[in-house]
């Protein structure tokens, strides 16, 4: 591969030129789809990204007008661009892990804490609600025009990090008030999302603790079993709208910053 690589250089001397500049190119946007939401679902075929990578190069590519790629730092060069396009996607999924936080919380306060579930795209065992609100918020995020926003990020790393530079400006990419403010958001959204159903079954408990004290025949304990859920899962319904709403005007309070 090396020699055709060599004999195709020497042939046309723009092609090492522009093969360098897209290899580089391919490996950030491997970054970026390996941790950005939505790219990095498992239920999407790794082929389908690797193709979906192959086009936004090709695309991107011609557009930077790369200059002749620098002698032996190929490698770090590709290393560099992987992370910095694991950046930029790892910090969108912060605002994802937001939403999932939200449904942990309900899922918890519902007492469903048992109905667990394996999820394939994160290996690991997730609550029932925690899934279908994350859906929801992802459903929500791509409405709102969270995927260009991601794409647009991207296209701006290569104006504040060219590929071939050697040092990524982490105080250019990642903007630290802005990291504590989406970091911080992991609680206080999830909280906004959940608050109906917690202050719902809050009040429940203290009803059912009226009863328990006044009628200590009752069995409170197997009761508190039976409403939360039933009782849960009324409030998700008609809180819903509210719900959407709130999620939509958080994803786009982060339109701007990409």
């Amino acid at each position: 591969m090396d020699q055709v690589v060599t004999q195709m250089s020497i042939m046309f001397p723009e092609f090492a030129r522009w093969f360098s500049a897209g290899f580089i190119v391919f490996a950030r946007l491997l970054g970026f789809i390996r941790f950005a939401p939505i790219f990095n679902r498992k239920e999407i075929a790794g082929m389908v990204k690797l193709a979906f990578a192959f086009i936004l190069t090709v695309i991107i590519t011609p557009l930077m007008k790369p200059a002749n790629p620098p002698a032996d730092s190929m490698l770090l060069l590709l290393v560099l661009n992987f992370a910095a396009g694991a950046i930029i996607g790892y910090i969108a999924q912060i605002i994802i892990l937001a939403i999932e936080s939200g449904g942990d919380m309900i899922n918890t306060q519902m007492g469903l804490s048992s109905a667990m579930v394996m999820d394939p795209s994160t290996n690991s065992q997730t609550s029932i609600l925690s899934r279908v609100i994350t859906l929801l918020g992802l459903i929500i995020f791509m409405e709102v025009g969270g995927f260009y926003w991601m794409i647009n990020a991207l296209i701006r790393s290569f104006e504040l990090f060219p590929i071939y530079a050697t040092a990524i400006p982490l105080e250019k990419i990642i903007n630290l008030d802005y990291l504590v403010t989406t970091t911080s958001n992991v609680l206080y959204i999830g909280l906004q999302i959940a608050s109906p159903v917690l202050l719902a079954t809050l009040g429940q408990d203290i009803i059912l603790g009226v009863i328990s004290k006044t009628a200590p025949q009752v069995n409170v304990f197997q009761l508190s079993f039976l409403f939360k859920p039933v009782f849960g899962a009324a409030i998700m319904i008609w809180i819903l709208p509210m719900l959407i709403n709130v999620i939509s005007d958080f994803f786009i309070s982060f339109s701007s910053i990409y």
